[in-house]
């Protein structure tokens, strides 16, 4: 495999190295009040390192490390989380995901996260970062038995706005699909090029979008009317079971503020806990 630091695997460059194939297979069971990882297979560069438990060991945390720090052309990376029935497990990254311009091949990312009974899965990895020329495919799954929760957030950033760079070449084609019993309760997919990215039916123009989705009991009125007031720039509704805050903007920094301030006030609804921030985050 080659070494992705090398200067010539930069995202500048057409050095036409052999893509990475990474994958990563994370399986939890309940193990009286703890939720242990007992599966951890990976090919490729993709690890976790350890499982965390910063608030007691009823929720697992793990980072997903991607140690070449960015996708080239041609990467594919496959990444699937299985918690079992009554599991809860917070999964996050380390850093923001940078996705380099194709060079003429196609990267590809497929997430498939399977919670058993009564089981909780939170997905939220920090911001994705697509240079120009970036051509992404993104598959996102998530299969949930009676009773699992799920909260996941992506934070989508087009281009390199402080170094002054647009998104002017590439697309970012997406798929996201929630089952819970077999039932779909959401799907959505599109494509971002920056044509729907300069469109007043598209992006608006902004650089950057987020989307949090939760699955589980509805959101009380209550709740909801507390969080359009905390930030009027959200965008809420509720699709039966499932959940949807949306922001829209051009400032990375923003939208993870906007992204944090939806789960710290939905966890306590859906998981009767307080959010319990990694400290990746912070570092």
């Amino acid at each position: 495999m080659p070494d992705c630091s090398h200067p010539d695997a930069g995202p500048d460059s057409t050095f036409a190295a052999p893509p990475w194939q990474a994958s990563l297979r994370l399986g939890f069971a309940r193990d009286g009040a703890t939720t242990r990882l007992l599966r951890r297979e990976h090919r490729g560069p993709l690890r976790v390192q350890k499982a965390l438990y910063p608030e007691g060991p009823q929720t697992c945390h793990v980072i997903v490390v991607h140690p070449p720090g960015g996708v080239v052309g041609g990467d594919c990376l496959d990444i699937a989380l299985d918690a079992g029935a009554g599991c809860a497990v917070l999964a996050t990254s380390p850093g923001a995901a940078k996705w380099y311009r194709a060079n003429g091949r196609v990267s590809r990312q497929r997430v498939c996260l399977r919670a058993g009974a009564d089981a909780a899965i939170e997905w939220l990895p920090q911001e994705t970062i697509f240079y120009d020329g970036a051509s992404v495919e993104l598959e996102h799954e998530v299969e949930l038995d009676a009773g699992a929760i799920y909260l996941g957030s992506e934070i989508l950033c087009f281009g390199r706005r402080a170094s002054g760079e647009r998104f002017a070449q590439g697309r970012v084609a997406q798929r996201t699909r929630i089952r819970q019993d077999g039932r779909l309760l959401w799907w959505e997919q599109g494509a971002l090029t920056p044509a729907a990215i300069a469109s007043p039916l598209g992006m608006k123009g902004r650089s950057v979008c987020a989307t949090f989705l939760a699955v589980g009991q509805p959101v009380p009125a209550p709740l909801a009317a507390r969080l359009r007031a905390a930030d009027p720039l959200l965008a809420l509704s509720q699709v039966k079971s499932v959940f949807v805050a949306r922001h829209l903007g051009d400032d990375g920094e923003a939208a993870r503020t906007a992204m944090l301030r939806v789960w710290e006030a939905l966890r306590p609804h859906y998981l009767e806990r307080r959010a319990c921030v990694p400290r990746i985050w912070n570092t």
